[in-house]
């Protein structure tokens, strides 16, 4: 492991979170005047043009894998939460849609469990708890103000807690690079094939989020995989819960979202939940 350097890693982060930021923007402002399947379709373009030249320096080699059919199921999986997040992106105030997609450590501890044999230790359970409590903080069902739409943000961060659960185990044989690329290439043609169908012309306005929403979509992998090299993810994942009070302004400023209490109150207990299983699960490895 590198030497901790949590500066640095928190320089890292504060990308990480103007990439997020920056998705979040230009997927509400493209899907304003497109498909969410070109916006997914226009952000493969880039983000394969980019890989396939990193991959050309680097040498294909690289990217080369004997898995493909691992490659193939987690990019679907990724597709899926990628389309539910920009549509929820469409649908719902901003810092509601982040705060959900924080339920995603909780679904990744749940299919860690069943499919990878990972244990529910006490200090996961806890932290599932007060996950499933946030949730329910958010989404106040029988308050007569559920909003359906955030079942499709829930969906996404199922899909993202499937890729993540993915990625552990094709780690030991797969580079992050050929993860990537392998994702982006898999899911061109499932965003374009169904855009064509609904095609329009990008306004000029359009493309600068069109070149946000590419570039955004590699630098947030970037910057998060940096910041785990330079620091401890019991350091690094308190800092990405900065994206909700962040958003929840950026929403306001942006689009006179108004700041609803209960989404914060929700986020802070889903991310008390997160931080309660990753602190737990290291104070219990110090004490072995």
């Amino acid at each position: 492991m590198t030497e901790s350097r949590p500066l640095l890693a928190v320089a890292w982060m504060m990308g990480a979170l103007a990439s997020f930021t920056g998705m979040a923007l230009a997927g509400r402002e493209l899907t304003a005047e497109m498909s969410v399947f070109q916006a997914m379709a226009l952000r493969s373009i880039i983000c394969v043009a980019v890989l396939g030249l990193i991959a050309w320096r680097a040498g294909f080699h690289k990217v080369a894998t004997g898995r493909f059919r691992l490659h193939l199921v987690r990019s679907l999986a990724h597709f899926g939460g990628t389309y539910a997040w920009i549509t929820g992106i469409s649908l719902l105030p901003l810092a509601a849609v982040f705060s959900i997609e924080f339920t995603t450590p909780i679904w990744t501890a749940l299919l860690g469990a069943a499919f990878l044999g990972e244990r529910l230790t006490r200090w996961r359970l806890a932290g599932i708890a007060l996950g499933f409590a946030g949730i329910l903080v958010i989404l106040r069902p029988g308050a007569g103000l559920f909003d359906p739409a955030a079942l499709v943000v829930l969906g996404a961060a199922w899909c993202y807690s499937t890729v993540y659960a993915f990625t552990r185990a094709m780690a030991p044989t797969e580079s992050p690079l050929a993860i990537i690329f392998w994702m982006n290439l898999i899911q061109l043609p499932l965003g374009l094939a169904p855009a064509l169908f609904d095609w329009v012309a990008p306004s000029a306005q359009a493309w600068p989020w069109i070149a946000v929403i590419g570039i955004a979509g590699l630098t947030s992998h970037f910057c998060v995989a940096h910041a785990m090299r330079h620091a401890d993810a019991a350091l690094v994942a308190p800092m990405d819960f900065v994206r909700l009070p962040l958003i929840a302004v950026v929403g306001w400023m942006f689009y006179a979202e108004p700041f609803n209490p209960s989404v914060l109150a929700g986020g802070a207990l889903i991310f008390a939940g997160n931080m309660t299983g990753l602190w737990g699960e290291r104070a219990s490895r110090r004490s072995r």
